[in-house]
């Protein structure tokens, strides 16, 4: 059971409109179903689960990075060293108040006038937390001090990097960047098979990063596929 949203504006790429396809609200989506739906290309807000579904335009791809044949460039494998002395702590995804003004410090500075900045609590946990998912809130610290929390579903086969958000005076560290090499790392620890990012955008400077991460899986036209030569389309 699904619906389509009235189109809207987009949210990533100005002068765009976009539409969304959402499971219903009245069907529980829970782990394995929610594993099953995110191999077709879902994606979660909350409990809201959804896929891009655009007249159009495809701009918005579906990506994955599987765990046993990444291999990080050379920027990268500089990024794991520099921040080689941050303590990563796993919490449960319960409301922290150290949490909340580390995530709404990264909003004003990240997405200031963007929609986000100034959440409520209740804001927070709605968008990365959902029922019937296991979610871990992993905190990044360094000797002490919390440097970022990276937000992660933990599914049966793969984690899901559902949002990351970082102190900005570690600006210059790209936190974000080695979350994601983390949770890689801390897959291949758990043989678990990939690492979900949501998607990849090419044409928004705020998601083209995805795309550095190789190989990536992209899903098209109903297959995961190695992204490498392959652009997105729109019209």
């Amino acid at each position: 059971m699904s619906y389509l949203t009235p189109p809207h504006p987009c949210s990533y790429l100005p002068e765009r409109y976009a539409t969304n396809q959402f499971i219903s609200p009245e069907l529980t989506v829970d782990a394995p179903l929610y594993n099953h739906l995110i191999e077709l290309g879902f994606r979660r807000s909350g409990n809201y689960v959804y896929r891009p579904r655009c007249f159009g335009c495809e701009s918005c791809i579906p990506a994955r990075i599987p765990v046993d044949a990444f291999k990080a460039n050379r920027s990268q494998r500089r990024n794991w060293r520099t921040n080689q002395q941050l303590d990563v702590v796993a919490r449960p995804a319960a409301f922290d108040d150290e949490h909340f003004e580390l995530y709404r410090r990264y909003l004003a500075w990240r997405h200031d006038g963007g929609g986000m900045d100034n959440p409520s609590p209740r804001d927070y946990m709605g968008f990365l937390t959902s029922r019937g998912i296991n979610t871990c809130f992993y905190e990044l610290r360094d000797r002490g001090r919390l440097a970022g929390v990276a937000v992660v579903d933990c599914l049966m086969d793969s984690l899901s990097a559902v949002y990351t958000f970082y102190d900005p005076e570690y600006r210059q560290r790209g936190i974000g960047v080695y979350a994601i090499l983390w949770q890689i790392a801390e897959a291949r620890r758990l043989e678990l098979s990939w690492i979900y990012l949501g998607y990849w955008i090419s044409e928004c400077s705020k998601m083209r990063y995805k795309g550095l991460f190789s190989p990536l899986e992209i899903y098209r036209r109903g297959r995961w596929v190695i992204a490498d030569g392959i652009a997105p389309t729109s019209h």
